[in-house]
């Protein structure tokens, strides 16, 4: 098997980054995005990204003590003591700013489950087992009907020395709230501030309703893994150099940041990204991880493009790597490298995301249940996945059909037996013709397309150019359609207009993603696929793009944010499925990582895997709980 396959001897060198010869490459046009991978927008295709070339050297007199040289003295990153990741940094990096709207710092992702590398959260998400990990914070949260309390732990530190403290989670608060941060903005409306108790105790204090309790106290608990906890004496040196600007603080390159996380910046240009290990770490005390990350430096190399970072992969520049490749297994099974998954087999990779189509409720046609769920039952899924995903998901006879994505953590909370008369069989052409025949959905004319109200049910299907993934799985789509007697092309925009499209409602049938995992899933994958909250906003990019509206499942979604009992849960979830798969509103085409996870041992092991008992995800030892993977690596030597 490929885990205990042998190290070939001639695995080709590798080449060790000159740090001098990078700092004088000057300021080229980078571009931005991770090829087809998910987030909270789905995959994101190519964007170019700004020409301020930066250099970042370490930034506090704690971090270069903690170092054998800075950045200005090293001429070599040590290969055995750093771990290189590919796939998310495409271009020059804007900032170290946690409260930007323009950062694409690749160590700096705030989300369901932040990225744990520099900036730390209060707690860790980790979508194994559904639960969230104390990091700042100490224990599991008091959350009433108005209030979330917080202990945070003594131990935690700042890069500077200093403690910790409520201040400091008050003043990140105010602060995104105050400087209207895109964080901020969102947050308003499910906490509105925070009071310090005591050194180790805040509370958070949650948006009422006009029943004096929290407007959503899921959406609140959110925040506990998604908002990074900042140093509240260097905010307000942010905003003094910054005259109290909002813009401007937003702007704020913040290279010189106190940070609470294990890694702090070294160097940044528009060839490679650095960080480097604090070694004043707080997280080595027992009450945290009782130790430091292995790796000294992380480390990405700015690729110009996702061939470019799989050569690098394959050559062992690359050793995490977050990137879709096709038929991934070849590379071990037959280039013979020392490259693994995740999981072993097929699918290599834990199906947390769910691509899907949406139908636009608005045109004639598919507003029709019958013309949309004829749709999904004659797709060819087995295809899509075998094709366009090269067997990169899950099929859905392994798991089948719900709101839910595969983790057994929400699994267990959908009644797989409530659902089987939902669902239906992969490519079932014969029953998707009966259902439109039985609904009078006809070829009247002879010409190979059926009518509705004398018009040919005739569509686009849409997603960005250059996904060749999901563009193979929308070829599928319309094939489906051909067989069935509507008419589907597709259509392949450039990425900027089919967000347009998307957000405004300018389609027919288009392709999207909801989140994969976090506190508030699966109910927030509720909301994006049901929701009517969304259909009077003039921009969405929220979700239910099609203004879909189903009363009941509203009012389900209303209260399962409410819900406690975990048989109640379970009978929201399965009614919500029931009513996704009876009404198509949108159709999942497939199963799909958060993050890919490829791996090549060549200069370390001890990567998390699947069944290896650690418990750690499948998030390339970075995001949530998955930075817990950096404690268990161990450098080859090589």
């Amino acid at each position: 098997m490929k885990r205990n396959m042998q190290k070939l001897m001639s695995i080709l060198a590798v080449s060790t980054l000159s740090i001098s010869m990078l700092a004088g490459c000057g300021d080229s046009t980078g571009t931005a995005g991770t090829g087809t991978s998910t987030d909270n927008t789905t995959a994101t295709g190519t964007e170019t990204a700004d020409n301020a070339a930066t250099t970042a050297e370490a930034t506090t007199s704690e971090t270069t003590e903690n170092t054998t040289a800075d950045a200005s003295t090293l001429t070599e990153l040590p290969r055995t003591e750093t771990l290189y990741f590919g796939g998310y940094q495409y271009g020059v990096i804007n900032d170290y700013n946690p409260m930007s709207s323009n950062s694409n710092n690749w160590a700096i992702a705030a989300s369901d489950f932040s990225r744990e590398i520099m900036y730390e959260t209060l707690y860790m998400w980790n979508p194994t087992d559904g639960q969230m990990y104390p990091l700042l914070a100490l224990d599991q949260p008091e959350i009433t009907d108005t209030d979330i309390t917080v202990k945070l732990n003594p131990d935690a530190k700042w890069s500077d020395g200093t403690q910790v403290t409520a201040t400091d989670v008050v003043a990140t608060i105010n602060a995104h709230i105050e400087y209207e941060s895109p964080t901020g903005a969102d947050m308003i409306n499910y906490i509105t501030g925070a009071e310090v108790v005591d050194e180790t105790t805040v509370v958070l204090k949650m948006a009422l309703g006009d029943d004096g309790k929290s407007v959503n106290p899921l959406l609140s608990e959110r925040y506990l893994t998604m908002l990074y906890i900042m140093n509240a004496d260097y905010i307000q040196t942010v905003v003094e150099r910054n005259g109290g600007n909002a813009d401007d603080i937003k702007l704020d390159k913040m290279e010189d940041a106190v940070y609470s996380g294990p890694y702090g910046p070294f160097l940044a240009n528009d060839q490679v990204v650095a960080y480097v290990r604090n070694d004043n770490y707080w997280g080595q005390a027992e009450s945290m991880w009782g130790k430091l990350p292995t790796p000294t430096y992380l480390a990405h190399t700015i690729y110009e493009d996702n061939n470019a970072t799989l050569t690098a992969l394959k050559n062992g520049d690359v050793d995490m790597d977050q990137q879709y490749i096709p038929n991934v297994q070849t590379l071990w099974e037959d280039d013979g490298l020392p490259i693994s998954t995740y999981m072993e087999d097929a699918p290599y990779g834990v199906g947390l995301v769910m691509p899907s189509i949406f139908f636009n409720m608005e045109k004639e046609g598919l507003d029709q249940v019958a013309v949309r769920k004829a749709i999904a039952m004659a797709t060819d899924y087995e295809q899509i996945i075998s094709s366009a995903m090269t067997g990169q998901s899950a099929t859905f006879d392994q798991v089948p059909r719900s709101l839910m994505n595969t983790t057994d953590a929400e699994q267990s909370l959908v009644d797989q037996s409530a659902l089987t008369e939902y669902q239906w069989d992969n490519a079932d052409i014969d029953g998707a013709n009966a259902l439109l025949d039985e609904a009078g959905i006809v070829d009247t004319d002879g010409d190979g397309i059926r009518e509705y109200n004398g018009t040919n049910l005739s569509f686009q299907v849409e997603c960005p150019t250059g996904w060749s993934d999901w563009n193979a799985a929308l070829e599928v789509v319309a094939a489906a359609g051909a067989e069935i007697g509507i008419e589907l092309n597709t259509y392949f925009p450039e990425t900027t207009v089919w967000y347009t499209d998307v957000t405004t409602g300018n389609f027919d049938i288009i392709m999207y993603s909801p989140s994969g995992t976090g506190v508030a899933l699966p109910y927030l994958r509720g909301m994006f696929y049901m929701s009517s909250t969304y259909n009077d906003l003039e921009v969405n990019a929220s979700g239910n793009f099609g203004h879909y509206v189903n009363e009941e499942a509203d009012e389900i979604l209303a209260a399962i944010p409410f819900m406690t009992d975990e048989a109640e849960l379970i009978e929201a979830y399965t009614r919500l499925s029931q009513i996704l798969l009876e009404d198509c509103p949108a159709v999942a085409l497939m199963y799909r990582p958060q993050w890919f996870y490829e791996i090549n041992e060549t200069h370390w092991t001890g990567f998390p895997i699947d069944g290896d008992g650690s418990n750690i995800p499948a998030l390339t030892c970075s995001d949530g709980y998955g930075i817990a993977g950096l404690y268990q690596l161990e450098s080859t030597g090589e």
